[in-house]
């Protein structure tokens, strides 16, 4: 597998190996060892399936305390996923990196805890998975307005499909420090 340093260096974009002929393909999506090897060592403990439509746009979220990392891919279709570190203290507070991931580039991305997470789907539907570092915890959730004018996330699609509780989400800036991931609780 190879490992593609980003701009927020604790996020990893991963393009495992793949085999492949005429009769298909074959990808290995975890290993534990390799994927310890490569930062990310805590043990993934649940995992979810989601399907979207095109346009359809899920974030940005996070829980804390009980922050989740996740490790993303997409089994059919194609997703604009990003992340953004919302750790208060962190040197990068707000900075966000964003990713294509397909059936076609086999590529996950690693969230790790202490990042808000949101994807928007680019292709006609996509499946996508999230192996997650903990489970979900309701009473955690915390929500990121996707469209936060000081975040400037550059989704691809013009006037994205959302929750109500997602158009509901306020503002980084909005939410109080204290309920929010600390950047020493969270090292890459």
């Amino acid at each position: 597998m190879k490992v593609i340093p980003q701009s927020l260096p604790e996020v990893l974009l991963i393009e495992p190996q793949v085999f492949g002929d005429e009769r298909g393909y074959f990808v290995e999506t975890f290993h534990a060892e390799r994927y310890a090897a490569a930062g990310m060592a805590a043990p993934l403990v649940q995992d979810n399936v989601s399907f979207s439509r095109q346009g359809i746009l899920r974030g940005l979220h996070l829980q804390h305390p009980h922050s989740q990392g996740k490790l993303v891919y997409v089994l059919e279709g194609e997703v604009f996923d990003v992340a953004v570190d919302v750790r208060a203290g962190s040197p990068r507070f707000g900075t966000w990196v964003g990713v294509t991931l397909s059936s076609t580039n086999y590529r996950q991305m690693y969230v790790p805890p202490g990042f808000a997470h949101g994807f928007c789907v680019t292709s006609p539907s996509a499946l996508f998975v999230y192996k997650c570092t903990d489970m979900y915890h309701p009473e955690c959730e915390l929500s990121v307005a996707f469209d936060d004018p000081d975040l400037a996330i550059v989704w691809p699609v013009a006037a994205p499909q959302v929750s109500a509780k997602d158009r509901a989400a306020p503002r980084l800036a909005q939410l109080d420090r204290t309920k929010l991931p600390r950047f020493e609780e969270t090292p890459p």
